[in-house]
């Protein structure tokens, strides 16, 4: 579950398929990718000085900065792949309640207040889900329409 969850937060394409990529940033919307954690720090440092916290997300995860700072030291830390998904995971389980269908996690994950902006994501993630599980996509994105929406 929380690879479908990086590739879809930050999955590019690379030699064919699609992996999640650790050193990517999302700007007001706007993606953007490095070559190296280097790199990518310095742009987060860059960015940071101009846009309100809430509007990045950094790492495999795209951990949003402003809304999750009590959970880094120092905003260069979510690029560490082990540190953001670590976050990430902690997150999911947050968003999680026992006896309920992870996938609908999954969209809090995205928007905690749910609806149909959770569900939209809940389907995308299934569909990366479906495929890394080696399930036809189309049966996993009638599983997730099939729930109701938070």
């Amino acid at each position: 579950m929380l690879y479908a969850v990086a590739l879809q937060e930050s999955g590019i394409r690379r030699n064919g398929r699609i992996v999640p990529w650790p050193w990517s940033l999302n700007v007001a919307g706007q993606s953007r990718r490095y070559a190296t954690r280097a790199d990518a720090c310095a742009g987060l440092q860059q960015v940071m000085r101009s846009t309100p916290h809430t509007r990045i997300d950094a790492g495999l995860g795209q951990i949003n900065l402003g809304y999750h700072q009590q959970r880094y030291a120092s905003a260069c830390d979510l690029l560490d792949p082990y540190r953001n998904l670590a976050i990430a995971a902690e997150i999911l389980r947050e968003q999680h309640t026992p006896g309920e269908d992870w996938l609908l996690a999954i969209g809090r994950y995205h928007r905690p207040a749910g609806g149909e902006p959770a569900a939209r994501y809940r389907r995308s993630v299934s569909r990366h889900l479906a495929r890394v599980q080696g399930a036809r996509p189309t049966a996993a994105v009638l599983a997730a329409r099939q729930e109701t929406s938070p």
